[in-house]
């Protein structure tokens, strides 16, 4: 057998800092992604009814300005059906938590423009990479257009915001983080290629599919939470001593309660669970009989503890009924889970080769 020969030369340490910077945009996104879970347990989405990207970005500094704001919020469904007779105090407090959901957003654009324009002044960021840096840019700020977009839903005839929107706003969030994950992984560590023939490569396609896998199961559990699925059958194995929760598909068209139904939501989430942790199970256990200890072998383990802690995470949260500190939990582990599985892909991609050289022109 004949490996693929690449030429290594050490990296140059302005690399190393854009690699950590990415890192570091990511770590930002998961903390957006589990703030604005927060948000939507508090209840307080929708206390703020208008977007404005740039003065939105100053809170009301007077009394004045505060009860301008909360006679916006006591137009919508929410506040008539559900929060009737707040108080301004009350209002200010779910106000805040909507307001730095925000503010985080913006903070992540100046975060990433910033220390950009520095990198590709510095020429630390190839002139080739630049289109890239500029879709994840874009990428950033088409989520802050669907964060608004699903906010619109909540505002005219609703009291909480469509499942739908919310699932694709956390689905676009997610795309966010891993292309941010991609890329840094590429800025930090560029492996030497592997033979084409080399046995790891017939992981790829599964490790792929663990990917997929988990992104889906992310997305159901966004449908979970808009329809506050995790108040319902809060019993496990069992729900509520049923198999299969109890009216599905009792709507019409008969698919539609796939999206509609709680109860159905929230058994769909356990089964994806189920064949999310044998699937690891079996990546895991082809990886050990395949290879030495490489990097490889340690993202798989890493997968499996993450998804087993996930798994644990997941049924307290079920039992307790979704208290916020364990809900917070398991969203941010949930990005854990998706960045190991993404880590797998990452050791399993084939890269041709190349030369890193001391300064990147």
């Amino acid at each position: 057998m004949v490996a693929a020969v690449a030429q290594v030369v050490p990296f140059s340490p302005n690399r190393r800092a854009v690699g950590w910077w990415l890192i570091a945009l990511a770590l930002l996104v998961a903390a957006m992604v589990v703030v604005g879970g927060l948000t939507r347990l508090i209840g307080s989405g929708l206390s703020i009814t208008e977007w404005h990207p740039v003065t939105g970005a100053i809170p009301p500094l007077s009394a004045e300005a505060w009860n301008s704001e909360f006679a916006k919020y006591q137009h919508i469904p929410q506040y008539l059906l559900e929060h009737r007779g707040m108080s301004v105090a009350e209002f200010k407090t779910i106000y805040w938590w909507e307001w730095t959901h925000r503010f985080l957003g913006r903070f992540i654009g100046f975060a990433f423009l910033l220390p950009f324009l520095y990198f590709a002044v510095t020429r630390s960021i190839a002139r080739s990479d630049w289109p890239r840096m500029v879709l994840l840019f874009a990428l950033g700020g088409l989520q802050g257009f669907v964060g608004w977009w699903m906010v619109e839903s909540g505002l005219e005839t609703r009291v909480s915001v469509s499942q739908y929107r919310l699932a694709i706003h956390l689905g676009v969030a997610i795309l966010l983080f891993g292309a941010l994950l991609w890329t840094a992984l590429d800025y930090l560590r560029l492996p030497a290629p592997l033979p084409r023939n080399e046995s790891k490569y017939r992981l790829r396609p599964f490790a792929w599919a663990l990917v997929a896998l988990v992104y889906v199961q992310m997305l159901l559990g966004a449908l979970v939470a808009g329809l506050h699925a995790g108040f319902i059958y809060n019993t496990w194995p069992s729900m509520d001593g049923r198999a299969f929760p109890e009216g599905a598909f009792a709507g019409a068209p008969w698919w539609s309660d796939f999206f509609e139904d709680a109860g159905l939501a929230q058994f769909d989430h356990r089964i994806v669970a189920y064949v999310l942790v044998a699937g690891t199970a079996a990546f895991w256990l082809a990886e050990r009989r395949s290879h030495r200890q490489d990097a490889l072998l340690t993202s798989a383990n890493a997968l499996a503890a993450i998804v087993l802690l996930q798994i644990a995470l997941g049924v307290a949260t079920l039992l307790a009924q979704a208290p916020l500190p364990l809900a917070a939990l398991h969203q941010a582990v949930a990005l854990a889970v998706f960045a190991a599985a993404l880590w797998n892909a990452f050791e399993l991609s084939n890269r041709t080769p190349f030369v890193a050289v001391q300064r990147i022109l």
